[in-house]
């Protein structure tokens, strides 16, 4: 950590520019008395972070690409959860996409990537489609690293390969229609998912369930009369204010569902990186009366452009008939190349030490941003426990909007916590942005601007 620190603020001071050449791993072992392992690690960090480029055969130097360089305004590819602006909302010359759900990709093992294709493309042609619930050996190694990283005891047999939460999301309504010979009711957080709610409105109806600091609020959901055939939930982090809910309300929301005999939706949203206390218990593990489904995804742990997640499905009958009746007409969206491919980077581990290895950068940039914006007044921070996104609070919706419309003439890409509400008018106001995606150069060179701004106007607008 002393040579990351060393180096990070080397280059942040401008005494190192961007393309100078840096000690070799070697060189720098021998100087400092530490082992050569050492320095690599910390190059591997700094290479995360996006201050040094490390090519194989050529002295490591300073990222000639850092993110106070000015650079011209691209096409952004929104992220899984992150609301689309319009398309002439960036107008500024550079453009900083800090809009939440957009994970960096900069850590990604491209030798164990490319290795894993490779390995999926020299398979023999299969000569159908891919299985309706998904790939075998990709549903083994799913439940494998279901039991290891979230302690869910579940099978192979239990998992279904989706294209990502949408297509999860999807594929359950569809089921609940066949389930409930009519139009599914569920009930859904507010604020919350808004790709997940429209796609349930397509399907059904909704209700909307307000959120507390904890996650949903229980005795809302209870006063919901007749009673949802379902309800979707962001218990490991809510989306997008951040809560988690406790194990004694996980119990009593599982007590419910069996109760009024409903289905619990368990969005496991950002439950790979938990920042503050250790993870609690997925839902599906708690649950004992074939309720609760699991819905997960790759798109924040590798890329969205993978467009793969899975479903486990609990030990209920009727849910998986209706659920393979849906795929026997709607086969699964994700090529068996695809599903062979990240097999391989399961089994093969690379995927573990991916999340180990992003886990310490965003813990790192989750402090970057505490730093930064943690100390302006009458606009609180929150939603930093956990995930790749956090929250700032302000005093309206006016003054959310004059937030985004600023930063986007500026070039910085943020949400309006307004774009999550379910019910329209009505919930908390601030503003939505991602630490995933930028560099910790990036991030440094844009939140100090947004601090002596804001105090220079002693507005309640951080940025």
């Amino acid at each position: 950590m002393q040579i990351v620190e060393g180096l990070r603020h080397g280059i942040l001071d401008g005494r190192l520019r961007s393309g100078d050449p840096v000690p070799s791993t070697r060189g720098l072992a021998s100087e400092l008395g530490v082992s050569r392992s050492t320095v690599t690690a910390a190059y591997d960090q700094l290479a995360g972070e996006g201050y040094l480029e490390l090519r194989q055969g050529a002295a490591p130097r300073v990222a000639q690409r850092l993110a106070h360089a000015q650079s011209p305004v691209t096409t952004v590819v929104a992220g899984p959860r992150a609301p689309q602006p319009a398309a002439s909302v960036v107008t500024g010359a550079r453009l900083l996409d800090l809009r939440p759900g957009l994970p960096s990709t900069a850590r990604i093992d491209e030798r164990a990537w490319r290795a894993a294709w490779r390995r999926a493309a020299a398979t023999p042609v299969p000569g159908d489609i891919p299985a309706g619930f998904g790939a075998p050996r990709l549903r083994a190694e799913l439940a494998d690293h279901l039991r290891h990283a979230r302690g869910l005891a579940c099978e192979p047999d239990d998992v279904v390969v989706t294209a990502g939460t949408s297509d999860a999301v999807a594929l359950v309504a569809s089921a609940l229609q066949i389930m409930t010979d009519a139009a599914p009711r569920v009930a859904v957080e507010h604020p919350g998912y808004p790709s997940a709610r429209r796609i349930l409105e397509r399907r059904g109806t909704t209700a909307a369930v307000p959120v507390d600091e904890d996650g949903i609020d229980l005795g809302a959901l209870r006063g919901i009369r007749p009673p949802p055939h379902a309800v979707m939930v962001t218990p490991s982090h809510q989306y997008p204010l951040g809560g988690r809910l406790p194990v004694a309300s996980r119990l009593a929301l599982l007590d419910w569902a069996e109760h009024v005999d409903a289905l619990v939706l368990e969005d496991d949203y950002d439950s790979e990186f938990r920042h503050v206390g250790p993870p609690l218990p997925a839902l599906a593990s708690l649950d004992r009366s074939g309720r609760a489904i699991l819905i997960g995804s790759l798109s924040k742990v590798l890329t969205p452009s993978l467009r793969l997640g899975y479903l486990v499905l609990p030990p209920n009958p009727r849910l998986r008939e209706a659920i393979a009746a849906v795929r026997d007409d709607e086969t699964t969206p994700v090529p068996g190349i695809a599903q062979e491919a990240v097999a391989e980077l399961l089994a093969s581990g690379a995927l573990r030490r991916h999340i180990a290895a992003v886990r310490r950068d965003y813990a790192h940039r989750r402090r970057l941003v505490q730093a930064a914006l943690g100390g302006i007044r009458h606009a609180p921070l929150s939603g930093l426990d956990g995930g790749l996104h956090a929250v700032i609070r302000l005093t309206s919706e006016r003054a959310a909007t004059a937030v985004v419309e600023r930063l986007a003439g500026e070039g910085i890409a943020v949400a309006s916590l307004a774009d999550y509400a379910a019910v329209g008018g009505d919930g908390p106001h601030g503003i939505v942005f991602g630490y995933g995606s930028p560099t910790d150069s990036q991030l440094a060179g844009a939140l100090p601007d947004c601090v002596q701004r804001s105090r220079r106007r002693r507005s309640v607008d951080p940025c």
